[in-house]
């Protein structure tokens, strides 16, 4: 029997043996959308190599062609063409919808404050309730004109556009990290310096630093204060070249959990220690449930905790968040309850998150205590089978397809939801699972 069987819309799963081989992984759609974003800026044509190819990257791609910047997919492979405006938005008039795609709506809402005319902004109806207010109000006061057509705070919105001037940001506790990457981006083309400063705890801070990180490797620095005060100087320009974009390393972490609960060993390609990519960290986290980590001239991997028992945790995904759904899921077959602290943002995605695990988990037998910031997971005696609701959320989708690979019975509904960051899931899941019980993947050095 295969172990993933599609019926309709929906996926069911079947148990496998222990999950042993590689695999390689399409690019990061976060490192996909901020490399967008900077070369529709830059001067000149640029490639993106083995950029995503997800819904949210194609959301992206289609809102810069209709801002008159040349930018579209040139093969399969996810080599992605982008001719730089050198600074400039051709277009003058644009109606953009980004559908689900929470990164399009913040980087372009910043992106075409640089342009001259009128350019309104719209998504699905949960992005109409995703806040944007924040991020509204760091470009007004940089001199953005930019007004709400419905509820404050929430798009749609229009910004009419006369370029901006610069100056100073401030935030509180951004409820998301976007807001300052999406000003951070555009700042090189304000007419003066750019200060972007940040009171409390700067959520999601891993993927500000891959935002900072994408800019310097397009030319642009970004000065950097120990108080979380980001200068960008003015008249910086991004340099047009040749990229190439790393495995998504969110999307790894849903192959090392398998690892994890079928006891078995998987290997991520082009994955290290080194990587920008915050959630790489997640692999210490299943370090600590008793896995072990090995690192390859290949790439990552995880393998099973050699007395097949995985331990509880209590962890902080402050700078993590979007491996919250893949631990919650681990956690049912982990020996102990499982704590995750400080994820409030969640609440604010593509669903509610907390409120979609508690449910979703207490369909499979888990007791589940969530509270406005996180959720403890007490895992049953034995994971029933059931039919897992995904809330048009890709990460639900793909988190709980993990339990189907222990558990007989597992169906998870709307399943193409995967389409949004990982189109290919499915595939990828039953390529592996073909391989359960063979043999492990090349030794590296434990950590």
């Amino acid at each position: 029997m295969q172990p993933v069987e599609r019926t309709g819309r929906d996926v069911r799963l079947h148990p496998v043996g222990p999950l042993r081989g590689t695999v390689r992984l399409p690019g990061s759609k976060s490192l996909t959308n901020r490399y967008l974003a900077c070369t529709a800026l830059a001067d000149g044509r640029s490639l993106l190599r083995g950029a995503s190819l997800s819904d949210d990257a194609h959301a992206m791609l289609a809102a810069l062609g209709a801002l008159g910047i040349n930018a579209g997919v040139e093969d399969e492979a996810g080599t992605l063409s982008v001719v730089g405006g050198r600074g400039h938005i051709p277009e003058t008039d644009a109606d953009l919808n980004v559908g689900h795609a929470g990164t399009a709506m913040r980087f372009l809402t910043a992106l075409v404050a640089l342009g001259h005319g009128r350019y309104r902004l719209d998504g699905s109806p949960r992005m109409r309730q995703r806040p944007i207010g924040p991020l509204v109000d760091g470009l007004r006061a940089l001199g953005a004109l930019v007004e709400y057509e419905g509820v404050e705070g929430y798009p749609p919105l229009v910004v009419h556009a006369r370029g901006l001037a610069g100056g100073e940001v401030a935030f509180a506790t951004p409820p998301s990290s976007q807001y300052v990457s999406a000003l951070l981006m555009v700042a090189p083309y304000a007419q003066q310096d750019v200060l972007v400063s940040v009171a409390g705890r700067l959520t999601s801070r891993p993927y500000v630093d891959m935002t900072i990180a994408t800019m310097r490797a397009l030319g642009v620095e970004v000065l950097e204060g120990d108080d979380q005060r980001f200068v960008v100087a003015a008249s910086q320009r991004y340099r047009a070249g040749e990229y190439t974009i790393e495995p998504d390393a969110t999307a790894a972490t849903y192959f090392w959990s398998a690892a994890a609960i079928t006891g078995g060993a998987v290997l991520v390609r082009g994955l290290t220690r080194a990587s920008r990519q915050g959630d790489v960290g997640f692999v210490d986290v299943l370090a600590q449930m008793g896995c072990r980590v090995h690192a390859t001239a290949e790439g990552l991997g995880v393998a099973a905790p050699a007395d097949g028992r995985l331990r509880g945790v209590a962890v902080d995904l402050n700078e993590m968040p979007d491996t919250v759904q893949t631990l919650a899921v681990t956690a049912l077959f982990a020996d102990g309850p499982t704590e995750i602290r400080n994820v409030g943002n969640l609440r604010i995605k593509e669903t509610d998150r907390i409120a979609a695990l508690a449910t979703e988990l207490g369909r499979l037998g888990a007791r589940v205590t969530a509270r406005a910031d996180g959720l403890t997971i007490h895992p049953p005696a034995r994971v029933q089978p059931a039919a897992i609701e995904t809330y048009d959320d890709h990460r639900m989708a793909m988190s709980f397809a993990l339990a189907g690979l222990c558990v007989d019975g597992v169906v998870i509904r709307e399943a193409g939801c995967v389409s949004k960051s990982f189109p290919g899931f499915f595939d990828a899941l039953a390529r592996l699972a073909a391989n359960a019980d063979g043999p492990p993947p090349a030794s590296g050095t434990p950590e």
